[in-house]
This record gives C-alpha cells, sequence and structure tokens, in this order.
C-alpha cells in the first residue's frame, strides 16, 4: 500500500475525518498506513499531486483518531477541491456496491480493466457509473424570483425548482415542464448558468434562468408544499452556499 496516498473511507454511509492540516476542519482522507489493505478500493483522483483513492469498510480500526461524518454535514466545511473528490468517491462507491450482480442474468460482475465500468462475464453486460441529469429552474419576474420549498427542506428554507430529466427529454423540456408541474407556470427565455455534480445519490445538477410567461402559482401539494414570488431584496432563508441553487439565487441577485 502506497504510503503516499490518500484514502477516502466510508463506513456506516458516513465518511471518515481526520483533522489534518487544513485549517483545523474536518477532511475526507487517511494515510493508507492507518489501515489494513481494504478491499475492492477504487481510484477517484489526485489531490495536491497524491493519487487519491476511496473504498468501503464494514468497520472502522480501533484507536484510529477521527470520526464519521454525514457528507452533506462535511460538503458545508472543506474546499471545492475536497468536494468534488469526496462527491466522486460517494458515487463510485454506491455504484460499485449496487452493481454486484448483473442486472439481465443475475451473475456476480468484475469492475472492467481500463475503464469505470462493472461488467458480467457470462453475458457481457456493461454497467457504468449512473449520473441522473436535473434541470433546475430560477425564474425572474422584474424585481421577484419565484422561490418554493419541499416537504423535505429546512424549516423556512426556499430554493429554485427542480426536477430529474425524463427518458427521452432535453434539458430545456424537462425544465419548462417542471415549473408547470410543480407551480404552474409557463416560462419563457431558458439560459443557462451552469453544472455541478451532487451525489445525493447520483445528481447531474444543471442550471437555467428563465422568465416569467404567465400563470398563476398553484403548488403541486406533492414535491411543492409553498412558492410565491420574493423581491431581491427580501429574500427567505436559502440552501446552503455549497449547493449550485444558492449560487445560481446569488448571481440573480447580482444581475
Amino acid at each position: 500500500m502506497n504510503n503516499s496516498s490518500i484514502w477516502i473511507f466510508r463506513c456506516e454511509n458516513k465518511l471518515f475525518t481526520t483533522i489534518g492540516n487544513t485549517g483545523g476542519k474536518p477532511f475526507p482522507h487517511s494515510h493508507a498506513s492507518s489501515f489494513e489493505n481494504p478491499k475492492d478500493a477504487l481510484f477517484v483522483g489526485e489531490w495536491q499531486g497524491l493519487r487519491c483513492y476511496t473504498a468501503e469498510l464494514d468497520k472502522l480500526p480501533e484507536n484510529i483518531p477521527g470520526e464519521l461524518m454525514p457528507a452533506r454535514s462535511l460538503f458545508n466545511l472543506v474546499s471545492t477541491e475536497i468536494i468534488y473528490l469526496a462527491g466522486r468517491a460517494i458515487q463510485l462507491l454506491d455504484w460499485q456496491k449496487n452493481h454486484r450482480y448483473c442486472g439481465k442474468c443475475s451473475a456476480p460482475t468484475i469492475i472492467k480493466t481500463g475503464e469505470f465500468a462493472m461488467v458480467c462475464p457470462d453475458c457481457d453486460l456493461t454497467v457504468y457509473p449512473r449520473i441522473s441529469p436535473v434541470a433546475m429552474v430560477l425564474v425572474n419576474r422584474g424585481d421577484e424570483l419565484l422561490l418554493a420549498r419541499g416537504p423535505h427542506f429546512k424549516p423556512g428554507v426556499f430554493s429554485a425548482l427542480a426536477g430529474f430529466v425524463e427518458a427521452g427529454e432535453t434539458l430545456e423540456q424537462c425544465a419548462i415542464r417542471e415549473v408547470r408541474e410543480e407551480v404552474g407556470i409557463e416560462i419563457s427565455n431558458l439560459r443557462y448558468f451552469k453544472s455541478q455534480s451532487w451525489p445525493f445519490p447520483n445528481s447531474l445538477m444543471v442550471a437555467f434562468f428563465a422568465d416569467f410567461a404567465g400563470g398563476v402559482i398553484k403548488p403541486d401539494g406533492v414535491e411543492i408544499e409553498a412558492a410565491a414570488w420574493f423581491s431581491r431584496g427580501a429574500l427567505p432563508s436559502l440552501p446552503d452556499p455549497v449547493s449550485i441553487s444558492r449560487q445560481l439565487i446569488e448571481t440573480a441577485c447580482r444581475i
């Protein structure tokens, strides 16, 4: 095992964190020398010139300083580069765990040499890490922004609208459909903002600005429990700064 490598370990669906040279902030890695050889390790990327790997642990070794933290709470404490590595590690571990058997013939799968793919040695079915695209839309009406909240949101928090892209659908079609279905509003003039990988569980968030084109707000009562127009100068509580939804809203307020 290479002691100059960095490892991101997950146990009990949480990330193992240590206090390193990061200003006292939790950091999702450990030098490999602290652990026995982890099985089914996956290469994640590089951090400060060091190769980064990830592995799932059944239990933590004894007498190792550190703690297990939910990934969501960790993402508010570390740098963007670490968020990317940890998020990629989470998605790769989920992919490996969820595709141990072939979905076509049920045979045990193996990792394909040379690429991120689980392949069935019996029928050759190949499965790559799953990525689920999501269209996010921030609707503008003059000085106002349309924000909404779902039942699972933190109390008082509002965000932009978003939904998963369906089979055969473009991102633009998804954006228009989701806004219409969730709050009964029509939109126009879609403008791309940027995207963000979001490992809860395997989303690729693609964010847009849009203009109000008609309709009256009517929350669907299922995915959306409340929605309203908010002045840019009087916004409600917003999602965490690490999220693309927060960045989308803050950018709209600066335009």
